[in-house]
Order: structure tokens, then sequence, then C-alpha cells
């Protein structure tokens, strides 16, 4: 039976003013846009007083795990999302070489959190998208290839720059994982064993995806005291392979670098100028969250976790982590230094033994413990091996607005899954439209709108998605542009958003009257040029 949402607003992702319009959806598409009075035989969503609008688009997600056990991503749904790009910041789930998968699991854990559900043998990205699709998923999804897998097929997880053999057989694994359908290349160059490469090497994969016109999605080596530099090799990147940059969750972080936003803003319109390809996702608020492995300097995960984890049982190891978090290492990003063991929070762990650390920051944690804050964060990542999660502050909603406002922009979420997770998890999207819409009138709805739907979907190659538009697939939400708002605090984050009622994904509702359906509508989107 055709759908027809009757008596709606329609703000349809280009940037245009919004108009009153019925949206005819055949099966999976759009099939006509216009006042419908032919009803019959139909099924009718009223939409009066609401806006249509194109589903959201994620476009840095950290579902690469939940997607397999618990498909329907709940949190993601419920704010509008249609769609989500997995394979984030450089390591995910594919490629997974079966001598790996043990170590990489605990490498993994922190981020997109470790089951013993799945077999964790399906070795290549085509492997785990057919895994994938075979089991269903709420949103749509992509993938993007992880220099951290691709390099850990192709060397291991040593601290060390890559031979020019082992650049060759990196080059080979990134056009194969292309050719299964990534989505682009990530990296993050604060995560191992990415953190161990040279921009040489980056050079060379991107070259790569370069002739696939698919970017390079990075979390770049410094968001923080020399993120000016760290900038300018990813310019430099571009500019030596041919690839498209798209930064992901940009910010500057710590009050002590706050003047760097002046600077930050003359380098992008620099780049502008010169006609280097950039873009980049925000999440709307004024912490972050990553693993709290992140903590420690990049020469202790050297072998992987459980090199790491035998090297916090280690006191001379102990004491060089200690003097190198108190003096800093040039180039590394010292999350105690520009966060503080204040601003840092616990919102994810793996035994029951350490549950009471998590909604605490690191000086509670130590309290608790009656240990020195070093030891007693050092203990607990040892005792998890460094399965935990946390979040940290950075900086300030005006800082939010300078960068959400530029037309580099487009919105995500960021957010990781497990525990007692930051509240982006549940409210990224709505929050933009509620407190940075409405409320601080940053930008006008149809500007917002555009950069969640249409500039992520041409940002990513998403054929046919992002926009309300006859013969695009029937990805929408619907929603009340005046109640609509995050609702997900730091002490209680897991809170659904109000004000979306609808949402529907090929065709399909996944959410009516703000209720979720029996449903896993979404597909695995594979780019091919």
């Amino acid at each position: 039976m055709k759908k027809l949402i009757k008596n709606g607003i329609i703000i349809d992702g280009s940037g245009e003013k919004r108009y009153k319009a019925d949206v005819l959806i055949n099966d999976e598409l759009i099939e006509k846009i216009g006042i419908i009075d032919d009803i019959n035989d139909m099924e009718i969503i009223d939409a009066k007083g609401k806006i249509v609008a194109p589903g959201f688009i994620d476009t840095h997600s950290h579902s690469d795990l939940r997607v397999l056990i618990e498909p329907f991503i709940e949190p993601k749904i419920y704010q509008g999302i249609t769609t989500e790009i997995l394979g984030q910041d450089g390591i995910s789930m594919a490629p997974l070489p079966k001598q790996y998968v043990k170590s990489w699991r605990k490498n993994l854990a922190g981020l997109d959190g470790d089951s013993d559900i799945l077999s964790w043998d399906w070795e290549t990205t085509d492997k785990y998208l057919d895994l994938m699709s075979k089991i269903g998923s709420g949103p749509n999804e992509l993938y993007l290839v992880p220099h951290g897998n691709i390099r850990m097929e192709a060397m291991g997880l040593e601290a060390r720059p890559a031979t020019d053999e082992e650049l060759i057989k990196m080059k080979e694994i990134t056009r194969r994982e292309m050719e299964a359908g990534a989505a682009g290349l990530s990296t993050g160059l604060i995560y191992i064993p990415c953190a161990y490469s040279e921009t040489k090497e980056l050079v060379e994969i991107c070259k790569v995806a370069a002739e696939y016109d698919r970017p390079l999605v990075i979390h770049q080596r410094s968001e923080a005291d020399t993120m000016i530099e760290s900038m300018n090799e990813v310019i430099t990147i571009s500019r030596e392979s041919g690839v498209k940059i798209h930064f992901s969750h940009f910010k500057i972080c710590g009050k002590k670098n706050w003047h760097l936003i002046k600077d930050v803003v003359e380098l992008l319109d620099k780049c502008k100028k010169e006609g280097i390809k950039i873009s980049y996702d925000q999440y709307p608020y004024v912490a972050g969250s990553t693993m709290l492995g992140v903590i420690i300097p990049p020469w202790a995960h050297s072998g992987g976790t459980d090199k790491l984890v035998e090297r916090l049982g280690n006191e001379k190891d102990r004491k060089k982590m200690k003097e190198d978090i108190t003096n800093g290492i040039p180039g590394w990003d010292n999350f105690i230094d520009f966060a503080g063991f204040e601003g840092i929070f616990v919102t994810s762990v793996k035994t029951e033994k350490n549950k009471d650390c998590i909604g605490k920051n690191l000086i509670e944690i130590a309290d608790m413990r009656g240990k020195d804050k070093f030891d007693a964060v050092f203990d607990l990542l040892r005792d998890e091996e460094n399965a935990v999660g946390m979040y940290d502050y950075y900086g300030k909603d005006e800082h939010v607005v300078t960068f959400m406002t530029r037309e580099e922009s487009n919105i995500c979420t960021d957010g990781l899954l497990g525990g007692k997770p930051h509240p982006r998890v549940y409210g990224a999207f709505p929050r933009v439209i509620g407190k940075f819409v409405r409320e601080m009138k940053a930008m006008s709805l149809e500007e917002a709108i555009k950069k969640m739907t249409k500039k992520p979907a041409e940002t990513f190659k998403i054929d046919k998605r992002g926009q309300i538009k006859e013969g695009y697939y029937a990805d929408i939400v619907i929603f009340d542009e005046n109640t609509t708002i995050d609702k997900g605090t730091f002490i209680d984050p897991i809170q659904f958003p109000e004000g979306i009622s609808h949402v529907i994904i090929n065709g399909k509702v996944a959410l009516e009257d703000s209720k979720p359906k029996d449903v896993l509508p979404g597909k695995v989107i594979r780019i091919n040029n």
C-alpha cells in the first residue's frame, strides 16, 4: 500500500525555503510531491503543523558492533537518523585477519564495545557488510575502511613506520576494500596503531582513496596545542594525494587553546581559496567522548592492548607514563593537560568490579579508591584491559556556533553506545534544532536541515538520499519545530528526545507517534563509482 504524508510543511534539504505539500511514497521511493487529493487505498500520515524533512544522516557513528547485536539502533532512530556512517577513527570491525582477533577486540572495546555472541570471523569489509545485510538494520549503514585495520593486516601492531613493502601491501588492502564499496578511508591519529604512522604512509593510501573519489575522514593528530600544525599535515596529505578531506568532530580543545580559533578559521578560508576540498562534522556539545586509554602516551600501547596492560602493571613504565602526562610529548594531544583529571568522566567499563566508577570523574575515582590519581586511573585501565569509555569537557557554545555555521560543516553524533554514554548518543540532532536554531537562532531551520541531510549525502556520494525529491528514497523525518529538543544530560543521558513523531526509512515506518515499530528497514549502502 502506498503511503501519503498529508498537510506537512516541507523543508526539503536543499537549503531553500519551506513550503506546504503532500508527499506520496510508493514502496521505497518518493513518487510525487504536491497537493494530492486522491487518497483512496493509501496509508495516511497526518503531518499537520509539522515539518517534513529528509531523514538525518549521521556522518560519525560508532554503531559498528551494536548493529550486529541490537540492529534497530534505537538511540539513532528516535532522533530522526535514517543513515549512519561506520568505520570511524581508523579502528573498527574490518578488515580483521584471524590472527589479530583477540588483540584487536581489546583495542576496540573502549570505543565500540565487545561481544562473545559474534564469531568475529568475517576477515574483510565485504564479509562484514554481508553479515550486516543478512542481519538487517534500523538505519541505512555505510562503512569507511579504517587505516588502523589496514595497517594491522599489513604489518601488525608495532610502533614503527611502515616499510616500502608494507606500504604497497596497505595500498592493495585499501583497493580491495574500496572495491567492496567502502564510502571512504578513515584514520584516527591519536588511536593505536594509526598514531604510529608518518605523513608519507597516509599520502600513499590516500592516493588509492582519491582514485575512487572517496574522502579521507580524519581524527587529526591534534585538536589542542598543535592543532595548526596538525591541520597543515592534513592539508599536505590532500595536496600530495589528491584526496578530499573530511575532519571528524571538528573542534579546539582546552581553554588555553581557544586563541587558536582565529587561526583555524583563517586556515579554512585559505584552503577554500586554494581549492582544497575540505568538509567536517561536528556534534553540538562542549564535551567530547572517546576511550579512556587515549590519556596514556602512544609508546605504552605498542604491540596492542595486552602489552599496554603489562606496562600498566610495571612500576618503571608507570613512572614514565606519569612523567610524560605531566610534562607532555610534542605533538601528542594530552587529555589530562587540556581537560584535567576533574574534567574527565568514566562512561563505561567491562567488569562489575568497577561499575561504581561510571559517572565519576578521575578525581572522584581516586578518592573512592584511596589512591593517587595517576595510580587510580592506571589501575582502572589495567583491570578493565583498556575497555573504558569516557567524556571530557573542552569548549564553549559560542565556539560550537563558530564552526557549525560555516559551509564546510555537517552534524554528527560521534556517540559511544555503551554504559552511561555521552548525551549526544540520544540527542545530537534534536539539540541542533532546539538549542542552536530555536533558542540561540544561530542559523535558520532550513540551513540546519541541509547540514543534516543534503550536505553529508553530497560529501559521501550517497545517491538519491538527503533530500525530499521525487525519485529519491523515502527516508523522512516528521517533527514539531516548536518542541523538538534533546532531553539527555551528562548525569542522566539515556533519554529520548521530544518532538519527533515519525521516522520513515526506505518507505517503511520505523517510528510512529514517537514509538518504535518492529521493523529493520535499513540497507547496507555500498559506494560504487
